[in-house]
């Protein structure tokens, strides 16, 4: 049998590309190497626990809103209900001793600001303003159609054209000098993976702008949104297997000309289809499913120059605890000491992580109270990451699913020092804990196929994103790609890389496959009221 369309990875992109090529009447098959479909927004459960590895929140779902349109565009809405996070602070910075809730709303964030920092109002109110100039012109690119787009663009861009090349550091330092108000306004940089001094102002600007509005968590957790896809793709005669693991695309040359006709599965079996989309980053695409001699010179140089993302270690905890009592709440907690933080995250690349007794940040969620449909009255379940170097845990690579005593003794060592910082923060939880689990970079290569473990793909750095960054259309006919490394990262990024692929394969525009479609709505709940809004 041939397939119109296959593809390589059942992440969000991969799902949302293959949901509107099936609902364009394209035969499609969805191929994923894990026994759980979804990638990072998989879900799996532990002790009567449920986790997502990936999905901390989602921004943007109010109504009109680009997340909420995108969901109803895919047809997906109706099968999705969001818990709203805390609107009085989804974020929490805990800096040193110092706490600051970040509110939902850019009049309330100004507000809160402005009342904790008077002496930097003007600057608060011009840095704002700034973040939101940039990423709407950045919103506007995408949409660029016809001769009188091109023309006025330079103006309709113009803030994003002054600060493009500029540090988030460099940036933030034009409009605010108080040392503690940098750091909070910063520390959505763990979204991201990079500190101020290297991450670029656009996308830090982006990721500000997709969650001013609040944060939302999806009722079920990621594999919500994965199941949504799924039935969505098979109502229209797609297929998704999972346990499928593809050893190579199947490559035809004929002269000079390159083209992806079908793929090759390790137990040796060959499906073909007219052509092949992955979501499998560039390096796991072009230099394993590919063959890098496939390739042009200029794409083999991209792909030595290009550097990922940083990983993570990802403590998955099952506590019998008040926790709402020790201070936690559906926000997301960030943690961190009160210094510079390009100073706290050289730290936290450190090759050597066991040589200080603590980490120097986490990042703290309850899912629990994010979806309190999941709670059972007794027991929480909280995530707990840090982000690291993947050298800590190189010369562990070459093991397979039975690990050595040496890395297991390391995995408890890195356990025990993650559960040593949240007690810091939280006292009596580590005496609470029932059931405890750590997923480091081999887990994530494993599980997701991250090249070394990265948690957003290819490293958000200036000379990565943008123009600069791997294409939906590859060198090789009828060869596409998505996911965090394309377009955009995180769940929506990743999704909108799906659709615009999907787009280029039907000769359309993004925008045209996801027109929100009528009688699509997405629920949304207030956790603290339980009023669903509609």
């Amino acid at each position: 049998m041939k397939y119109d369309t296959i593809v390589i990875g059942s992440g969000a992109g991969g799902l949302a590309s293959a949901l509107c090529l099936a609902r364009a009447g394209q035969k499609v098959l969805v191929l994923e190497q894990h026994y759980l479909p979804g990638g990072w927004c998989h879900s799996f459960s532990r002790h009567g626990s449920r986790f997502t590895p990936g999905v901390h929140y989602i921004g943007l779902l109010g109504e009109g809103e680009s997340s909420s349109d995108l969901y109803k565009g895919l047809g997906i809405a109706n099968d999705l209900t969001f818990y709203r996070m805390n609107p009085h602070g989804y974020e929490h910075c805990w800096i040193g001793e110092e706490r600051f809730d970040v509110p939902a709303g850019v009049d309330a964030l100004e507000n809160a600001l402005t009342t904790r920092f008077p002496h930097e109002k003007k600057g608060i109110k011009r840095y704002l303003k700034t973040v939101r100039d940039v990423s709407s012109e950045l919103q506007l690119i995408p949409k660029i159609n016809g001769f009188w787009d091109k023309v006025t663009i330079p103006w309709r861009t113009r803030h994003l054209g002054k600060y493009g090349l500029f540090s988030l550091k460099r940036v933030i330092g034009w409009h605010v000098t108080d040392p503690l108000l940098k750091t909070i306004l910063n520390i959505q940089c763990g979204d991201h993976g990079l500190p101020p001094g290297q991450a670029s102002f656009p996308l830090h600007a982006a990721v500000m702008e997709h969650y001013l509005s609040g944060g939302y968590y999806p009722k079920g957790g990621g594999a919500s949104i994965v199941n949504a896809m799924i039935k969505s793709i098979e109502s229209d005669g797609g297929e998704v297997r999972t346990s499928q693991r593809v050893k190579r695309v199947l490559i035809e040359v004929e002269g000079e000309s390159r083209e992806a006709v079908g793929v090759e599965l390790m137990d040796g079996e060959k499906i073909y289809a007219s052509r092949v989309i992955s979501n499998a980053d560039p390096k796991k695409t072009y230099g394993d499913l590919v063959g890098r001699e496939f390739l042009s010179e200029k794409l083999n140089a991209k792909l030595d120059a290009s550097k990922y993302s940083c990983t993570s270690l990802t403590l998955f905890l099952t506590v019998d605890m008040d926790v709402e009592a020790a201070g936690l709440d559906s926000g997301n907690i960030w943690l961190t000491p009160n210094r510079d933080m390009d100073e706290v995250y050289a730290d936290m690349m450190r090759s050597d992580i066991t040589s200080q007794e603590y980490f120097p940040g986490l990042f703290i969620s309850c899912t629990t109270l994010k979806d309190p449909a999941s709670f059972d009255g007794k027991h929480h379940a909280l995530e707990v990451i840090t982000y690291i170097n993947y050298e800590a845990f190189k010369e562990f690579e070459g093991e397979d699913k039975k690990r050595s005593q040496k890395y297991l003794a390391f995995k408890e060592e890195l356990m025990e020092k993650t559960l040593n910082t949240l007690e810091r923060a939280i006292p009596g939880m580590k005496e609470s804990v029932v059931h405890k689990d750590l997923g480091t970079p081999l887990t994530n290569m494993h599980y997701i196929n991250a090249t070394e473990g990265s948690v957003y793909g290819t490293q958000k750095s200036l000379n990565q994103i943008g123009p600069n960054a791997f294409r939906a259309v590859s060198e090789i006919k009828n060869l596409y790609l998505c996911g965090a490394s394309i377009l955009a990262h995180g769940v929506t990024g990743a999704t909108y890389s799906g659709v615009d692929a999907a787009a280029r394969i039907l000769g359309l525009r993004q925008e045209d496959l996801i027109q929100p479609i009528e009688g699509q709505n997405l629920t949304i709940i207030d956790i603290k009221k339980g009023q669903q809004n509609v």
